[in-house]
């Protein structure tokens, strides 16, 4: 990409090829100028400005404190406007990411008041500008990936930059808002969304009803290729699925069968791409031909951080790997989910433990905490954070995976903690035994559900270990808003259709080898085979996930990982620490990337404000804007990036049973010279985490 200068002005001759005009200047030469094109992946791109008073860019006009309060609701719940759907999915999406009460931080340390420099402002925070939308597809419109780029209208093309937002876990389009968006936002960045292929597409089976880009639902054969997702299933198939199994779902991100993940660092370049072409036909100078402009802004010119927490962070980290044109200067991430191929010549150390191997895959690693999560859930139940596991249940799982060989022990509590002991053995940091029970209440199983069938490519049809997807319909309506993409969600739940007795809600039902309400043995046992064992099916799900490997060769790119110690849902001894090591076996003395790893850090920021979580955890979100400050800085003006380092933060507790308010001596910052004890380091393939 060229610069305009004065002699760019004085043409007598144009000649066309392809995406480049070249010219016959005054002086007899030749100059070629790169018209700005749209890319051919991209569909229909619709716009919206929003002017920042009645309606905005980051918070749909609610503002700080409203985001801060009650749910908004369309005016016709059965009928919501795609206008109403938007404020509702930024609500939704945004609180889901953060802890929104402000004794957390909300408003002090972060929130849409809180200024670039860190400051508490009067502001509600509401940014104008426009907003762009495509559908990124190969022409089947069976993918549809979503992009989304929103221009802040205090963009400077002087001063050009872009963040991504690519969206966390399996939300829709708006699922970075709240994070990278906002950070972007504020600091006069384009942002560049995408939903990654996974989004919240939910197909009515029984209706035959689907949801369009903008959240609309409408009939699958109305909709058509406009559809975000529909199930590729003939009307025959539909008709007989649903005769055997009615009033079932089929959701994008398990049952697209076109396991997303292995493509989620090319939807994450292409939303650069997309960001870029609207930069250029809103700023770029006028091509020599009158009628189109040129890409003035691009990598030269134009700061681009990858950037985005958990599944969005590791949608990051592939994008920097896969960047053969340079459209990303940095990388700047949280609690990455991030799997690399085996490798044992890596371990990493942390005390007297040491694990050899590059972590394990996502898939690996759910469904063995699927198994004995509940179990282990009775080895400390009075330190348990928000318990919502059932006693009784969890009693029969511990008897179940007793009698198949999983634990030991001859009561209930030398299984439990034979669980506890399987989970540590396997990685999970100490500091996670708290949260084992309250991952397995809000997120384990529905994760285990959506990977078994997406890394294999299932069709909903198959009801892959006997599970599928139920519920009633009062929530498909408001879903695009209210949806994370992986039920339970929107009314969604996941049924046992082999429960003794009759298909019923998975966690209620009653297992056919042990017949006992046992959250399911029979169906967690077929999931762990997927994972570890050597059936057809395995040898599908097996293949996907090896499809999804990264190679943590960042090409030399700045970049900074940021991870809590406690995360018990992507565990650092299974993604962030290995990722580094690798990162260093193959970049040597040419790697930029630094790992900071917070103490008393978890994944789910917006669990903060539930009993238990904020008086042991602290916010790493705070950890994520200073790591984006400190990657802008480096790109803007050079400054070096801190080493990697062990930051340690102290837990707010408690006064009575009140938590205490956050100040900023819970959480002190990353530092540029941490001390000798808190230092990552790395040497000859031995990665060593300080105590």
């Amino acid at each position: 990409m060229h610069s305009l200068t004065p002699k760019h002005l004085k043409r007598t001759r144009l000649i066309a090829a392809g995406g480049a005009l070249l010219a016959l200047n005054a002086c007899g030469g030749t100059d070629l100028e790169t018209v700005n094109l749209k890319p051919a992946y991209l569909g229909v791109i619709a716009s919206t400005i929003y002017d920042g008073t009645s309606d905005d860019l980051l918070t749909a006009g609610l503002g700080k404190t409203k985001l801060g309060g009650a749910a908004p609701a369309p005016a016709d719940p059965a009928h919501p406007t795609a206008a109403e759907l938007r404020r509702i999915a930024i609500f939704n999406n945004y609180r889901a990411v953060l802890d929104i009460s402000a004794a957390g931080g909300y408003g002090s340390l972060y929130g849409p008041n809180v200024d670039i420099n860190g400051t508490a402002t009067a502001s509600e925070g509401l940014i104008a500008g426009t907003e762009y939308l495509a559908y990124s597809d190969d022409g089947t419109g069976t993918q549809n990936v979503t992009m989304m780029v929103q221009v802040p209208a205090s963009f400077d093309p002087a001063n050009a930059c872009i963040i991504t937002g690519t969206s966390s876990g399996s939300r829709g389009v708006y699922g970075a808002i709240g994070s990278s968006g906002e950070w972007g936002l504020k600091h006069g960045c384009a942002v560049a969304y995408t939903d990654k292929g996974t989004g919240n597409g939910i197909h009515d089976l029984q209706n035959n009803t689907v949801s369009l880009q903008n959240g609309l639902r409408s009939d699958a054969a109305a909709a058509g290729k406009d559809s975000n997702f529909t199930a590729a299933l003939t009307d025959a198939e539909r008709s007989a699925f649903n005769a055997a199994t009615p009033n079932r779902f089929a959701v994008k991100h398990a049952h697209s069968q076109q396991n997303p993940e292995k493509d989620w660092g090319k939807w994450t370049l292409q939303s650069i791409e997309f960001a870029y072409y609207v930069l250029n036909e809103r700023f770029g100078a006028t091509a020599t031909d009158g009628k189109r402009h040129v890409q003035t802004l691009g990598n030269r010119n134009t700061i681009v951080i990858a950037s985005s927490i958990s599944n969005g962070a590791g949608a990051a980290l592939a994008a920097a790997e896969q960047d053969t044109n340079g459209l990303i200067s940095g990388v700047a991430v949280a609690e990455p989910h991030v799997q690399l191929a085996p490798d044992s010549r890596l371990s990493v150390t942390r005390g007297a433990t040491t694990l050899v191997g590059t972590g394990r895959p996502l898939y690996d690693y759910f469904t063995l905490a699927n198994l004995l999560q509940p179990c282990a859930a009775l080895a400390s139940p009075s330190t348990n954070v928000y318990n919502l596991v059932n006693a009784q249940v969890a009693t029969a799982r511990c008897a179940a995976l007793q009698a198949n060989g999983i634990v030991t022990g001859a009561t209930t509590a030398d299984q439990a903690a034979s669980a506890m002991s399987g989970l540590l053995s396997a990685g999970w940091q100490p500091e996670s035994n708290a949260l084992q029970a309250a991952m397995y209440s809000f997120a384990t199983p529905p994760i285990a559900m959506t990977y078994s069938n997406t890394y294999g490519r299932f069709s909903v049809k198959d009801n892959l270990c006997g599970l599928s997807y139920s519920g009633g319909t009062a929530g498909l309506p408001a879903s695009f808003g209210t949806g994370n993409g992986i039920p339970p969600t929107a009314g969604l739940a996941i049924f046992n259709n082999n429960s003794v007795g009759g298909a019923v809600a998975d966690a209620g039902s009653v297992s056919v080898s042990t017949n006992a309400k046992d959250y399911n043995i029979d169906g967690a046992l077929c999931q762990r085979e997927l994972a570890v064992g050597t059936s057809a099916n395995a040898k599908r799900v097996q293949g996907g996930i090896a499809e999804a490997f990264r190679s943590a060769n960042l090409r030399g790119k700045p970049a900074l990982i940021v991870a809590g110690r406690s995360d018990t849902l992507i565990p650092v001894a299974f993604a962030s620490r290995p990722y580094f090591g690798v990162n260093r076996m193959i970049e040597g003395g040419g790697s930029r990337l630094s790992y900071i790893e917070i103490t008393n850090g978890q994944h789910f920021d917006a669990f903060l404000g539930l009993p238990g979580f904020g008086s042991h955890y602290v916010p790493v979100h705070r950890y994520f804007i200073q790591a984006l400050d400190m990657m802008y800085a480096r790109l803007k003006s050079g400054t070096e990036l801190p080493p990697s380092q062990v930051v340690r933060t102290t837990p707010r507790g408690v006064t009575g049973t009140t938590t205490n308010p956050i100040t900023l001596a819970n959480v002190p910052p990353i530092l540029a010279a941490p001390a000798a004890g808190d230092r990552i380091t790395y040497d000859r393939n031995v990665v060593t985490i300080p105590d």
